[in-house]
């Protein structure tokens, strides 16, 4: 019987992407189903409404006294953790008027980044990923943006301390975010969540840069564990930039009336972080895919140089076998067995053997381990070109 792998699976991974779609089978598009993990998670509301001269902080119980945005001088963000409340989202969508497949969207949890404009308002799509610190599995969770022209909707599944840099910033009144609109927030939060790809991205170059060590000292099972966890982790990282390149590349457009002209530019700097990104992320699968071809070769090395010593022993008996066997047959006339020196004589006579046989593989280089390793490009002697 298999063997179960011991690593748990990743919430929202790549892997576990669309199980849950038989569930809205046959149902209207528009039908409220949530996919997610069903956890714990109470619903939180929090509302900050500024603008350059003042802040205010708020949480609501739920959404019965429901935000209405209207025009004015102030702007709104709405944050909402926690999407099991099926009802609650329901009572908002009715409240901002959405759209029915926009709060579709925001329950199935397993969407690819993306962007649609409404007119009166714009729906991203992001993903938002960490590393897990005591088990390294990368874990991956939708946040849904809302943006108009004086709010913005912020919706994701758990709760957590990733905007808090944002919330310091509106606080301390530090940078243009006071003192710009909607549009401005959503392009920070958009270039937070590109941020911390960077940020596990130097995590996983610092694990690859173990995992080379490891493979150069002594590659193990556990070394090829750790490579096939990578790569799958490297796979979910692909998975959630890739299609945030057409997103950033649509709000450059500049077709939304949404964004004004000043947040052009920064959204063109979140596109260059997005390309920089995506490089880094096929440089690491490259280097990925370079040290399993490693690993796969150690380990064939290793089998190599155990079948060289395991020959060698072979080829060394096998002389000896045959002088054995010869004195070991049942002739009664045999001119050696008379010989009061035979046995000594045998004996001499299979030592030498053997150590001939051990002198001259050494001579060949067949005993040392040099014609298995790479030179180091230091070692390796240019080649000698004969002028034509």
């Amino acid at each position: 019987m298999a063997k179960k792998n011991n690593i748990p699976p990743q919430r929202g991974s790549a892997l576990r992407m669309g199980k849950k779609r038989s569930r809205k089978l046959g149902l209207p598009p528009g039908s409220l189903i949530y996919l997610g993990e069903k956890t714990d998670q109470k619903l939180r509301i929090t509302v900050l409404e500024y603008n350059e001269n003042e802040l205010r902080e708020s949480e609501l119980p739920s959404f019965d006294a429901c935000p209405v945005f209207r025009p004015s001088p102030t702007v709104t963000w709405l944050n909402i953790d926690g999407l099991q409340h099926i009802e609650d989202i329901k009572t908002l969508g009715q409240c901002l008027g959405l759209h029915p497949l926009v709060l579709e969207d925001i329950l199935s949890t397993d969407q690819r980044p993306k962007v649609d404009d409404y007119g009166d308002y714009i729906y991203l799509v992001l993903r938002l990923l960490r590393l897990q610190n005591h088990s390294g599995l990368m874990t991956s969770e939708q946040l849904s943006l809302v943006v108009g022209d004086n709010y913005v909707i912020s919706l994701r599944d758990s709760d957590g301390d990733l905007f808090a840099p944002i919330r310091e910033r509106l606080r301390a009144a530090r940078g243009r975010v006071r003192k710009e609109g909607a549009d401005y927030l959503a392009y920070a939060l958009l270039d937070l969540v590109v941020d911390n790809y960077f940020l596990i991205l130097e995590d996983l170059g610092e694990t690859i840069e173990n995992l080379e060590e490891e493979l150069v000292a002594k590659p193990t099972r556990t070394t090829l564990t750790k490579i096939h966890r990578l790569k799958r982790d490297l796979i979910v990282l692909r998975r959630a930039v890739w299609p945030l390149r057409e997103v950033m590349s649509r709000l450059e457009r500049r077709e939304s009336p949404i964004f004004k002209e000043g947040v052009y530019l920064y959204l063109k700097d979140v596109y260059d972080h997005v390309i920089q990104v995506i490089d880094t992320i096929e440089t690491f699968r490259e280097m990925v895919s370079g040290m399993l071809d490693i690993y796969l070769s150690s380990v064939s090395n290793r089998l190599n140089e155990i079948m060289k010593v395991l020959t060698i022993i072979a080829t060394i008996f096998i002389p000896l076998t045959f002088v054995a066997g010869v004195y070991g047959m049942n002739f009664k006339h045999m001119p050696e067995l008379d010989h009061p020196y035979g046995y000594f004589t045998v004996l001499g006579l299979m030592v030498g053997i053997g150590l001939f046989m051990l002198f001259l593989f050494w001579r060949r280089g067949w005993l040392s381990r040099r014609e298995t390793e790479y030179p180091s490009p230091a070692d390796r002697k240019p080649e000698s070109r004969s002028a034509d």
